[in-house]
């Protein structure tokens, strides 16, 4: 984390003077405030710059100030995190929403709201975001004294709450399961004949608990194993985020080998991910040559990772300290190798891309944003960079190895799918440029992995941020007694971009929904952070394929 005392202090003078102002190497600045104040220290960090990333409550369990409730902010330009903290009573759990001025702080507050049992005051939508609607009204998961494997009542149907229909629309449902779709989310489009004039979403239906079981199962050790499983795709990328953010909280400084080597492995996920993203873009828009072309080229890179893994995916590579194997030169000359091959195969795609009228006629114009309107919602990663926000976590809160690695930031202002198309081409050109200076300039020094010296001391804090294919991914944590985090929070890149969709699908055609959803890349399961629960029994299952066949066939 850099240290900007110009902007430090711009931030200082715009709050209250009784505010406790402090510096963390391992968060940040952080601004302490009483819950009254929140709304005006919010606005002087905002006023200042700040970008919204993330809101974490965290239930410590004793005495009246039981929760603690911080907004995270970055300065992106400075490498600057700054953290807004106040405490909150537990006879009173109400705070002042900063939603009405931070768009982007609406889905943080309702988690919380839903797993806490916090309560936002002024809220614009504070209905259930995380919890289904009909999930009883006092469990609230993520407090302390309730149990991890707790078996609530459920109902037999649900109905979603949905916003307000404008007159004179119809609500048109895509998902939870829906051919443009492959993970269960539920988009309420609101159409007049074939023009979108509204969405309402609905997601969160494979959450499955993480961070709950990390304060109650889990071992510091052995979470990497599981934060490599939020995500399909981004194994690598939470992985590393949460092992940094142990890693600063305990203080270990992890060798310049290791630090190359997880950068080797973030950006293989880059690429496999853009690539995987082009295929997947083709398919919704009928293009299947597209489709098979892409994923065609992208297989070397899955047959390398296994090479370098062996596995394909959830490599188990990052753990806390560094990383659990080496390059060794015969792996190194493979690397060049397939890049090299990549880089050809790539120019063609592009070339093929680029000229095809099809592509440019689904993607031109269609899910544009306005610069303004992507820094309200603080959307983040290609989708951002697409529309002339120039940020990066690899450039601007350099971790792992890119301190020392040279690349380029592509940034475009076309604001819609076809620029957000043309980032991820040219991010694919300096990913295979990255993995060469990698693999040439590997430090020859250094252990592997650093252990723990002695154990972590409760109540430290840190963020750790890495950028995923999709943008940034940040990851929040507390130590805590026990050898296991007292709070892990994840917020993925999707849970950033998807409060953006309906902005982006506003005056679209309805043919063109599908195309703007998947142009975000959205990965629901790592946003919602499988076994099959019978409510009457109490008890779990895993079903067999030809069970899942049954089922299907009798329709339950």
């Amino acid at each position: 984390m850099r240290r900007d005392e110009r902007v430090e202090n711009l931030i200082r003078q715009g709050l209250p003077r009784e505010v406790r102002v402090q510096w963390d190497e391992a968060c940040g600045l952080q601004a302490r405030v009483d819950r009254t104040q929140i709304v005006s220290a919010v606005q002087a960090v905002i006023d200042r710059g700040g970008r919204y990333q993330v809101g974490v409550g965290v239930d410590r369990g004793n005495g009246s100030d039981r929760f603690e409730f911080l907004h995270s902010f970055a300065f992106d330009s400075a490498g600057l995190a700054v953290q807004v903290v106040t405490d909150v009573p537990e006879n009173e759990p109400e705070i002042p929403s900063i939603t009405p001025w931070v768009p982007s702080a609406g889905w943080s507050e309702r988690e919380h709201q839903d797993l806490l049992g916090l309560r936002f005051v002024g809220h614009p939508k504070p209905k259930r975001l995380v919890l289904s609607d009909d999930f009883p009204a006092d469990i609230h998961p993520l407090r302390r004294e309730i149990p991890w494997n707790l078996m609530p009542p459920g109902a037999e149907d649900v109905a979603y709450q949905l916003d307000e229909v404008p007159e004179g629309c119809s609500v048109l449902p895509v998902g939870p399961f829906h051919p443009a779709l492959h993970e269960p989310a539920h988009f309420a489009v609101f159409v007049d004949g074939e023009t979108v004039k509204g969405c309402d979403y609905r997601g969160f239906m494979v959450h499955r608990g993480i961070e709950k079981l990390s304060q109650t199962q889990l071992s510091y050790g052995e979470i990497p194993f599981i934060a490599e499983r939020i995500c399909g795709i981004c194994g690598s990328v939470h992985a590393t985020a949460y092992a940094q953010a142990v890693e600063a909280a305990a203080g270990i400084e992890v060798s310049r080998r290791a630090r190359y080597i997880r950068s080797l492995m973030l950006e293989m996920e880059r690429i496999h991910s853009h690539l995987m993203w082009i295929g997947v873009l083709g398919h919704v828009m009928g293009f299947d040559t597209l489709f098979m072309h892409a994923w065609r080229i992208r297989e070397p890179i899955m047959w390398l990772a296994e090479r370098i893994t062996g596995n394909r995916k959830t490599y188990g590579m990052v753990v806390v300290g560094g990383v659990r194997r080496d390059l060794t030169p015969e792996i190194r000359d493979d690397v060049r190798r397939v890049v090299e091959k990549l880089e050809d195969e790539l120019k063609r795609l592009e070339r093929d891309v680029r000229v095809d009228p099809a592509v440019r006629k689904r993607t031109v114009g269609v899910g544009s944003l306005s610069t303004e309107e992507t820094r309200r919602w603080s959307l983040i990663g290609p989708v951002a960079r697409a529309r002339g926000i120039d940020i990066d976590v690899r450039r601007d809160f350099p971790y792992a190895a890119y301190d020392e690695l040279e690349f380029q930031v592509p940034v475009l202002s076309g604001g819609d799918v076809w620029s957000t198309l043309e980032v991820r081409l040219e991010e694919l050109k300096w990913s295979i440029r990255l993995m060469r200076q990698v693999v040439d300039g590997l430090p020859d020094d250094g252990p592997l992995l650093v252990e723990f010296a002695e154990p972590i001391p409760p109540g430290r804090q840190a963020i750790s941020c890495v950028e995923a294919p999709r943008g940034e991914c940040v990851h929040y944590l507390m130590t805590g007694e026990e050898n296991r985090p007292a709070r892990w929070r994840v917020r993925a890149p999707t849970y950033a971009n998807l409060q953006g969709v309906p902005s982006m699908l506003l005056e679209n055609q309805l043919a063109d929904v599908p195309v703007i959803i998947a142009s975000i890349d959205p990965c629901f399961s790592c946003t919602d952070r499988v076994s099959v629960i019978d409510l009457r029994r109490g008890g779990a299952e895993v079903l067999s394929r030809s069970e899942f066949e049954r089922l299907a066939r009798e329709k339950r």
